[in-house]
């Protein structure tokens, strides 16, 4: 009799675990739930409130897929009910800041846009910049250096002095012309200025659209010069001097909710987390004790090496220090 009582004793300890260990894998598969959700609808969990969008535009513009589906969501999503944008850019290509402009645009369409500038909106920084319904910067802030250039290295001598030559057979002069292994023809370079001229054309219309100057005075302004954002209020560049707040009270006054948060809509970067050039730019700042954002390769100017076609862009990336 006691043997049995005793396996009874044993089954009911059993079915005691066996209901815990049950308990704690519901958990832990619910967890995992929640997190592969977030990972798979990343910023737009936890914002189903109303709120404030805010949308970073950072460093060396380029074509970027991911920033243009994220101001896609913000603006179908109905919980937004104005949009932040914070720049520090130098520009880019002119297509890349072309794309983000027209989908900036798009936004502004239906919900009220204010671009926030920090440390600079320089060319195609300052060409999505525009695109909102105003400009607020910061009194050091750079802004500015409207224009369009293409750059192309020459590396004849250097092929000289190590003794290498190119050979090759091509349809007509100008294809795949100018080249680094050529000096520049003067054909060469009334191809180029032609592209040049058109693309910088047009960043003067656009600029005159969006900004209260005649095409002229913008002319004036458009010959590769930068402002502070005091030099830049004075020549009707950008609309108030002020950060954030000031960005947050504009819309306001446009009707949306003062009591309303701000939150910042990141890009889901677990698509690229393994991407080897990240990791191992990664790797060396931390060595050296630098951001392990991605702001490493932009740093050493690395982001600039792999930039193709017309850019508008300020060359200098962050370096406007006060004395």
């Amino acid at each position: 009799m006691s043997t049995r009582a005793d396996d009874l004793i044993d089954r009911r300890r059993l079915r005691r675990k066996l209901t815990f260990w049950r308990v704690v894998a519901f958990l832990v598969i619910a967890l995992a739930l929640v997190v592969s959700g977030r990972w798979l609808f990343g910023e737009q969990l936890g914002v189903a409130a109303a709120h404030i969008a805010q949308v970073r535009i950072e460093g060396t513009i380029t074509e970027d897929d991911e920033l243009l589906e994220r101001l896609d969501r913000v603006r179908e999503s109905a919980a937004v009910k104005g949009v932040i944008l914070t720049i520090d850019s130098p520009g880019g290509t002119t297509a890349g800041g072309e794309a983000i402009f027209e989908e900036i645009r798009r936004v502004a369409e239906e919900k009220p846009v204010v671009a926030q500038v920090g440390t600079l909106a320089a060319s195609a920084g300052y060409m999505i910049a525009s695109a909102a319904d105003f400009i607020v910067a910061r009194q050091s802030s750079i802004v500015g250096s409207i224009g369009v250039i293409v750059q192309i290295p020459n590396i004849t001598g250097l092929m000289d002095k190590v003794g290498v030559t190119m050979e090759e057979v091509k349809s007509s002069p100008l294809k795949a012309e100018p080249s680094p292994f050529n000096p520049t023809t003067e054909e060469e370079r009334a191809m180029l200025r032609a592209m040049v001229l058109d693309s910088y054309d047009w960043f003067i219309g656009l600029v005159t659209e969006r900004r209260p100057l005649s095409r002229g005075e913008v002319t004036a302004l458009a010959d590769g010069s930068v402002f502070t954002g005091r030099q830049a209020l004075e020549r009707k560049l950008i609309d108030a001097v002020g950060g954030e707040r000031d960005a947050k009270q504009w819309l306001v006054e446009r009707g949306v909710d003062a009591d309303l948060d701000v939150i910042e809509w990141k890009a889901d970067d677990s698509a690229g987390s393994w991407f080897l050039p990240q990791i191992a730019s990664n790797w060396a700042a931390r060595l050296l004790g630098l951001p392990q954002d991605g702001a490493f390769l932009r740093r050493i100017g690395a982001e600039r090496m792999f930039l193709d076609g017309l850019l508008s862009v300020w060359q200098p990336e962050n370096t406007h220090v006060p004395d």
